[in-house]
C-alpha cells in the first residue's frame, strides 16, 4: 500500500492507496488539523502515527506541499502558508518513523503526476497541469517524465507578466496569477466594480460588508450580470494568452486545468478559445487537447499518492501498460 500526505496551511490529509500498476484504490483517508501552536516535527509525528495505525504493509510515502521546497533532498523551505516550517527535512523524518522511502513534490508537480498516472493524462507523454486555484502554478510531464528544472522552480508560470497593468499575483502586477487565480479574479472584479461605481452604476456582487470572491462573481456571471461576465471574459482571454505561449513553446499533447476551470469552464472557455485560435501556431493548437482535471476536488489526495508511486518508479510499468492497451 502507498501512503500519501497532502500538507496544507490549516489541514493535512493522510491517504492510503492500493496500486495495481494501472489504477489506484483509496482505502484509508483522514483529515488532520495543523495547529499553529505545534511544531512541524510534532505535526509530522501525528501524521506518522496515523499511518502506523494501519495494518497493511506500506511501500512508500509521498508528500505534496506548497513550495518553496527541495524535492531532491526532501526539504520544505518556508512556504508562505506554513509559518514556522523552515528548512524541515520531512522525508528524513518520515523515513526514520515509518521505515519506508519518502518522496516530496510541490503541489503543482504532484498534481501533474496525479493526472498523468491516474487522471485525464493517462498514457500521454507530454502534458502540462495548471493548478488554477488560490494561485497559478504548473507541473509539467515532458518526454514521459516530470520536469522540475535546475532548482525545482520549473512551472512557476503564475509569475509570467501578461500585461503592464492589472491585478497583482505572485508579487507582480499584471501577472498570469494576477488574472487567473481565485485571488486574482476577486481583485479584477473589485477593480471593475469600482470603475462602474465611479460612473454611477451599481454592480450586483459589490455589497456593503461582503468580501468579493471568485465564487460569488461566477454566480452573478451565470445570472447575466454584465460586469461579472466581463470579469470572466477577461480572465478567459488572459488564460488563452498564457496557454498560447505554453503550447507554442512546449508543444504538449494535453493541458489539464484544475480547480476554477472545472467549476467555471462555460464562463472561461469561449474567450480562451478565441485567443488560442488567434495566437497559436496552427499545428501546435490542433494537436493539444485542453481539459479540466479529472480528479476534481480529490486531486490533493491523489497527488500525494502519485508522488509515492512515481518515486518508487512503478510509473514506468504503468505508463507502458497504458500505451500497450490504448485503443
Amino acid at each position: 500500500m502507498y501512503v500519501g500526505i497532502d500538507i496544507g496551511g490549516t489541514k493535512c490529509a493522510v491517504t492510503g492507496g492500493r496500486f495495481d500498476g494501472r489504477q489506484i484504490e483509496i482505502v484509508h483517508k483522514k483529515k488532520i488539523e495543523t495547529p499553529t501552536d505545534r511544531t512541524p516535527e510534532e505535526i509530522i509525528g501525528i501524521l506518522a502515527d496515523e499511518v502506523m495505525s494501519w495494518d497493511e504493509e506500506k511501500t512508500a510515502v509521498g508528500i505534496s506541499c506548497g513550495g518553496p521546497l527541495n524535492s531532491q533532498e526532501g526539504i520544505i523551505l518556508s512556504p508562505p502558508n506554513l509559518p514556522g516550517w523552515n528548512h524541515v527535512r520531512i522525508t528524513e523524518i518520515l523515513e526514520e518513523r515509518l521505515r519506508i522511502p519518502a518522496y516530496l513534490q510541490n503541489d503543482a508537480n504532484a498534481g501533474a503526476l496525479a493526472e498523468w498516472l491516474f487522471g485525464a493524462g493517462k498514457g500521454k507523454k507530454n502534458l502540462i497541469f495548471l493548478t488554477f486555484g488560490t494561485g497559478m502554478g504548473a507541473g509539467m510531464i515532458l518526454n514521459g517524465g516530470l520536469y522540475a528544472g535546475a532548482q525545482d522552480l520549473a512551472g512557476e508560470v503564475g509569475h509570467i507578466r501578461l500585461e503592464p497593468f492589472g491585478p497583482v499575483g505572485f508579487g507582480k502586477i499584471g501577472s498570469f496569477e494576477g488574472f487567473c487565480s481565485g485571488g486574482g479574479i476577486a481583485l479584477l472584479a473589485e477593480a471593475m466594480a469600482r470603475e462602474q461605481e465611479q460612473l454611477g452604476r451599481k454592480t450586483a456582487y459589490l455589497l456593503p460588508g461582503k468580501r468579493i470572491t471568485a465564487k460569488c462573481v461566477a454566480e452573478w456571471a451565470r445570472r447575466g450580470d454584465e460586469t461579472a461576465v466581463k470579469v470572466f471574459r477577461t480572465c478567459g482571454e488572459k488564460l488563452g494568452k498564457a496557454l498560447a505561449v505554453l503550447i507554442d513553446t512546449l508543444n504538449p499533447e494535453m493541458i489539464i486545468l484544475g480547480s476554477i476551470y472545472g467549476r467555471c469552464r462555460e464562463l472561461l472557455e469561449p474567450a480562451m478559445r478565441q485567443v488560442l485560435e488567434r495566437e497559436c501556431l496552427l499545428g501546435t493548437y490542433e494537436n493539444c487537447t485542453i481539459v479540466p482535471a479529472a480528479l476534481g476536488e480529490e486531486i490533493g489526495d491523489y497527488a500525494a499518492l502519485a508522488t509515492a508511486v512515481y518515486g518508487g518508479k512503478e510509473w514506468n510499468i504503468s505508463v507502458q501498460n497504458w500505451r500497450n492497451t490504448a485503443d
